[in-house]
C-alpha cells in the first residue's frame, strides 16, 4: 500500500457511540461499547445523509479523530497554509499586533497596459517596470495585513512562525 496524507475542513462535536446511534435511529451492536468516546463529524461539501444536517454525517472514535484533526484555533503552520489555499485568512494567537492576518494571493494574469481592452489590465505603475507591451503573469504569494493597517505582499514566515502551533483561522 502507498501512504497518504490529507487535510479537510469539517465540523465536529463530542458525542459517544450510543448518542450517535440514537441520532441515526440505530441500535448499538452488541460487540460495541455504547460509552465509547468520540465525535460526531459533518463533512460540509458532501451530500447530506441525515435529515437536519447540511453535509455528510459520521462518527469517529476519540483517539482516531484527535490524531487526524486539530481545532482551527491551534493549527500548525502547514495546516495554516492549507487553510489559506482554501481561501481563509489566518493569524497567530501569539502576535502582538491587533487585526494582523495573512492570506494567500493566488496567481493573476492581466493583459498589457497598452491593450485597447476595457477590462482589468496592467496599470501604469507596473508597466513602468515590465513594459507597456508585457502582460502581467503574477505567481501566487502570501500577503500580510499589518498592525498598522498596511498591505504587505510577499510576507515570509520566521522560524518561530513555522514551528508554532497557535495558528488560527479568522472569520
Amino acid at each position: 500500500m502507498e501512504k497518504y496524507i490529507g487535510t479537510k475542513e469539517i465540523e465536529a462535536t463530542e458525542m459517544n457511540r450510543e448518542d450517535y446511534n440514537q441520532l441515526r435511529g440505530w441500535k448499538v451492536p452488541i460487540n460495541e461499547n455504547p460509552l465509547d468516546e468520540g465525535y460526531l463529524v459533518e463533512y460540509q461539501n458532501q451530500k447530506p445523509n441525515v435529515e437536519g444536517f447540511k453535509g455528510y454525517v459520521s462518527w469517529s472514535p476519540k483517539e482516531v479523530f484527535e490524531k487526524a484533526y486539530k481545532r482551527v484555533d491551534s493549527m500548525t503552520f502547514g495546516l495554516a497554509i492549507e487553510a489559506m489555499k482554501k481561501g481563509h485568512k489566518v493569524a497567530r494567537k501569539g502576535w502582538n499586533g491587533k487585526n494582523m492576518f495573512i492570506v494567500y494571493m493566488g496567481p493573476l494574469y492581466l493583459p498589457p497596459y497598452n491593450t485597447e481592452d476595457t477590462n482589468r489590465k496592467v496599470n501604469d505603475r507596473t508597466a513602468k517596470w515590465i513594459g507597456e507591451d508585457t502582460p502581467l503573469d503574477s505567481q501566487g504569494y502570501f500577503a500580510m495585513f499589518t498592525a498598522n493597517m498596511k498591505w504587505q505582499p510577499g510576507w515570509l514566515a520566521s522560524q518561530a512562525d513555522m514551528l508554532a502551533e497557535d495558528w488560527m483561522i479568522l472569520q
